[in-house]
């Protein structure tokens, strides 16, 4: 009798700690569907956020966690980043560098996103020739480390000659690409039938050339339109959208044609193309970061000399395209194409989606609310909201004067634990 009384007790400790809930108070909270709430309360409970109210409204015997002055906001997304590309020299990087050791230097780059309030990613491939993002993720699921959630592509699909081979090395040489090679409807869908088998929950396609590859030109259409309406096609048939990687105007309307839900880049689109994607329901994912990432930091880099050379050419063009595209209505997530820099230099993305003509708020709705549209988890992430999980970040001051702020996160929680409290 005295062994079942002292279960029962221990049962039911352990439902009152499950029970314990917790109030995150702080001045302002931007929820992430446009809304501002002064002097929030928001009511959470295990991994999820049950209420959001205001300090007067908070419930008795309840954990308080006083933020002060600070400013709540919904994690933030990163709708195109590579983990485990860190060097300049990434195509040949994976040569030298295993799976494994990507898995490890992937696992670092993920867990600093995290503290600087990313608390969303989704891979857009990487060079890897086998699955260590997808391993990440699974490790990360399975708690054995503490990081964001990710959703993605483990490689980035590419024809023989295209953005993800290598197109510098003599025909006698038998190289592994880091990208994956597929030419043809058939090869196009048993690449597509290996991604998902090894647990890639979106398809990348590199349908134009790149700005960052050797021997490849990113105004050149490389998929045919039968093999991306196959690829498409066959991604529909498991579930898994398409993210399909394209720079020229050609390129990008065959693939919102074909059924892509998001367009990678888009540096030289015009309006027929905004219509499409318009018509379509299509994602524009710029990526400006990148761009200035390789001017400001690493101009001198050899192998980058032609991202930065085109980049130069381009931005103006670029920019003014998109501004049309936002003006038209084309809808925006928000991506980085993260390749290794420091994590805090991520949020630049937002203050470049101000000079498009957006508001802060929107630029943060893009971040945050779309981006979790895009995912098709606007369920479970993407604003502060009752039902939701608990992701939740904080600054000191109000990204809605300097977007800045949000390149300066002091406080970070996800799935209501807290990763991160400079307070």
């Amino acid at each position: 009798m005295k062994k079942i009384t002292a279960i029962a007790v221990l049962i039911l400790l352990q439902l009152s700690i499950v029970a314990q809930k917790t109030a995150l108070l702080a001045k302002v909270l931007i929820d992430g569907t446009g809304k501002v709430i002064n002097n929030p309360a928001v009511i959470i409970e295990g991994n999820k956020i049950v209420a959001v109210s205001t300090k007067e409204n908070i419930p008795k015997d309840i954990t308080v966690i006083n933020l002060g002055d600070y400013t709540l906001l919904p994690g933030l997304i990163d709708m195109h980043v590579h983990p485990s590309i860190t060097d300049d020299d990434y195509q040949v990087a994976h040569l030298r560098t295993s799976s494994a050791a990507k898995a490890l230097i992937g696992l670092k780059n993920v867990q600093d996103l995290l503290s600087a309030g990313w608390t969303t990613l989704r891979v857009a491939g990487d060079a890897d020739v086998g699955y260590a993002n997808m391993e990440i993720r699974n490790a990360i699921n399975k708690g054995l480390f503490v990081g964001p959630h990710i959703y993605g592509a483990a490689h980035y699909i590419s024809v023989t000659g295209g953005g993800g081979d290598i197109n510098f090395i003599s025909p006698e040489q038998k190289i592994t690409a880091d990208g994956l090679i597929a030419d043809g409807p058939e090869e196009i869908r048993k690449a597509i039938r290996n991604e998902i088998k090894y647990g890639s929950d979106w398809i990348k396609l590199l349908v134009t050339g790149a700005f960052m590859t050797t021997g490849d030109n990113p105004k050149n259409v490389h998929f045919s339109l039968e093999e991306l309406k196959v690829a498409v096609e066959e991604a529909a048939r498991r579930d898994v959208p398409v993210m399909a990687h394209a720079h020229a105007a050609e390129g990008i309307k065959m693939a919102v044609k074909a059924g892509v839900r998001s367009i990678e880049h888009g540096s030289f689109i015009d309006e027929e193309g905004m219509d499409l994607m318009i018509q379509h329901g299509t994602y524009l994912i710029p990526t400006f970061t990148v761009g200035l990432y390789f001017e400001e930091k690493i101009a001198d880099s050899k192998a980058l000399a032609k991202a930065v050379e085109l980049g130069k050419k381009s931005r103006e063009g670029m920019y003014s395209a998109m501004r049309m595209a936002f003006k038209k209505g084309v809808k925006f997530g928000l991506g980085t194409d993260n390749v290794g820099w420091p994590s805090p230099y991520s949020a630049r993305e937002f203050g470049e989606y101000v000079q498009l003509g957006m508001t802060p708020m929107q630029a943060i709705v893009c971040g945050t609310k779309t981006n979790a549209e895009i995912l098709k988890k606007e369920n479970e992430i993407g604003s502060v909201e009752a039902g939701k999980l608990a992701d939740i970040i904080a600054v000191k001051g109000d990204p809605l004067k300097d977007i800045t702020e949000l390149q300066k996160v002091k406080f970070v929680m996800i799935g209501g634990k807290i990763i991160k409290n400079e307070k």
